[in-house]
């Protein structure tokens, strides 16, 4: 008697699955500077130009809509903690106004600035993870961008 073997079954890898995207690790790659994707291209090319693809894996940047909100986010950041300890020191010391004024303006600016890139990539990195904007390949191509 002969024996019949059974077909052997292939499994392939389903192409219609989108690739799975980390929010929180997207938006530490992006606040580091860092490609969303791969963690290791440029985001920007200048200080908050925003580079046209990734160098290492060719994500294309252009669909990003980051507009204001960086901006309003590193105003909560910082007001948060500059407004509580400007408060702190004049309820317990009450230096002059002068020597307010020369304390708190340059950190509130240098704060500022030093978090406004970060917080635009990690925006960045968070649109991306959430396929919003033009970030979705598989989005129809026939719907224009608001």
């Amino acid at each position: 008697m002969e024996t019949v073997t059974p077909p052997t079954v292939v499994w392939t890898r389903n192409t219609t699955q989108p690739e799975k995207r980390d929010v929180w690790n997207a938006m530490k790659r992006g606040f580091r500077g860092r490609c969303p994707r791969c963690g290791e291209g440029r985001l920007f090319r200048a200080f908050l130009k925003v580079d046209n693809n990734c160098s290492v894996c060719g994500l294309d940047f252009t669909p990003h809509r980051a507009d204001d909100l960086p901006a309003y986010l590193v105003i909560v950041i910082v007001g948060h903690i500059v407004v509580p300890m400007a408060l702190w020191i004049e309820t317990n010391y009450s230096p002059p106004i002068a020597l307010q004024l020369a304390i708190y303006l340059p950190v509130t600016l240098i704060a500022s600035l030093a978090l406004l890139q970060p917080v635009k990539g990690a925006v960045v990195g968070f649109q991306w993870a959430l396929r919003m904007h033009g970030f979705d390949e598989n989005a129809p191509s026939d719907i224009p961008p608001v």
